[in-house]
């Protein structure tokens, strides 16, 4: 399977603070990995980390190597605002854009990358929305305000801006924790569907939702990756004691 995302022995600290510590770990391409562990292990840490988001930062300091596809994002040269292209984030709480409609919300971020011709617009926001499966569900109000829709259609409108910009990579931050279980499970079977087309990384604290989306799971804490494997190893069979003993809640 290709890696489409590479970490070496990457290291991020703040300040005198040394986050997450060493990491080295492959993302195969066209796959989902869930990062596991306890709040303040260094998770989203290392998720900000894949597409330059630290560099917003002053104190924050990014060495060893991530690679896309071979290039290494830290390099000298490389176009931070290019990698956020490939690299696009969903985030913990949805967070459409308040002055704005479904319709613009969905091209906001290929407008600032692009020149949109007429007709274009329309093209990307139904495509997009369809992506997520939301279209049918919106396609006669786009001109509405983002802020009239639920919680969970919210962050497929999310989702979908993050699609409209065509990236290679989509990283989630807990894209759940704010939702209910049923726009948890529309969010879930999206991720299977979108991982034919993008390799996607999700940070969760839900064991149970890492375990039905992942292909494979990493283990963090305190700043270091424990374990990594396919979910199905890491969850029936982990080779260490400190990633059985997260898994069936005898600590975190």
């Amino acid at each position: 399977m290709n890696t489409k995302v590479q970490l070496e022995n990457m290291n991020v600290h703040f300040g005198a603070n040394h986050a997450v510590k060493s990491v080295n770990l492959d993302f195969p391409a066209n796959s989902v990995t869930a990062i596991i562990g306890p709040s303040g292990c260094g998770k989203s840490t290392l998720l900000r980390a894949v597409n330059r988001m630290h560099d917003l930062v002053p104190t924050a300091r990014v060495s060893g190597r991530i690679l896309l596809d071979g290039t290494d994002v830290y390099a000298r040269g490389v176009d931070p605002v290019a990698i956020r292209r490939k690299i696009g984030m969903v985030f913990q709480k949805p967070n459409p854009f308040p002055a704005m409609s479904i319709h613009d919300n969905v091209v906001a971020g290929y407008k600032l990358n692009n020149s949109l011709k007429r007709g274009e617009a329309e093209e990307i926001v139904e495509t997009s929305l369809r992506r997520v499966a939301l279209w049918d569900e919106v396609k006669d109000r786009l001109k509405s305000s983002a802020m009239d829709l639920s919680g969970g259609q919210q962050q497929r409108l999310c989702i979908a801006r993050t699609v409209a910009v065509q990236p290679e990579v989509i990283l989630m931050d807990e894209p759940c924790s704010a939702l209910d279980p049923i726009a948890t499970l529309k969010i879930e079977e999206l991720v299977e569907e979108l991982k034919e087309r993008y390799t996607i990384i999700i940070v969760t604290h839900n064991m149970q939702q890492a375990a039905r989306v992942s292909d494979a799971t990493a283990f963090m804490y305190m700043g270091e990756m424990v374990e990594s494997g396919p979910t199905k190893k890491i969850f029936t069979t982990p080779e260490m004691k400190q990633t059985e003993d997260y898994i069936t809640g005898r600590f975190g």
